[in-house]
C-alpha cells in the first residue's frame, strides 16, 4: 500500500565489547515524518540507556570523552548521599530534580542507587529518617 512504512533502529553498546543489541521496527508510524531516526531511535535510546543500569556496564577507561554540544542531554555519575544530611545531599545533587519523602533531615535511602549514570536534570528519589 502506498505511503505505508515501517521505520527502524538498530544499537548497541558498549560498543568496544557489545553485550546488548535493540532493534526496533515501528510498523507504518503515524502523524509525524517517518524515518528511523525520528521515530525509532529515540525508543531504542531509552532501552539502551536503561540497560546500562540494569546491567551496571562501566564507562570506558580507554578512548575519548565525548565533547558536548549545548543541545545534547549530558549524563552524570549519581553520588552516594545516604548518610548525609538534605543540604549536603542537595549541594551534591544539584544536577538532578530531587524528590523527598519520609521524614527527618537524613538520607536513609535513595532511588536511583549511587554510581547510576543518569541524564541531567533527572528525577533522584531520596527517602528521608533521622
Amino acid at each position: 500500500m502506498v505511503g505505508n512504512y515501517i521505520t527502524s533502529f538498530i544499537g548497541f553498546l558498549p560498543a568496544n565489547d557489545p553485550q546488548v543489541v535493540v532493534y526496533v521496527a515501528i510498523d507504518n508510524p503515524k502523524g509525524i515524518t517517518a524515518y528511523g531516526g525520528t521515530v525509532s531511535a529515540p525508543i531504542a535510546k531509552n532501552i539502551l540507556e536503561d540497560s546500562i543500569t540494569a546491567l551496571d556496564i562501566k564507562k570506558p577507561t580507554q578512548g575519548l570523552e565525548k565533547e558536548y554540544r549545548y543541545f545534547d542531554t549530558k549524563y552524570h555519575t549519581l553520588e552516594n548521599v545516604v548518610g548525609l544530611d538534605i543540604e549536603e545531599a542537595k549541594e551534591k545533587l544539584k544536577n538532578f530534580t530531587i524528590e523527598y519523602s519520609g521524614t527527618g533531615n537524613k538520607v536513609i535511602s535513595m532511588s536511583p542507587k549511587s554510581n547510576s549514570r543518569i541524564a541531567e536534570g533527572s528525577t533522584v528519589r531520596l527517602m528521608l529518617g533521622k
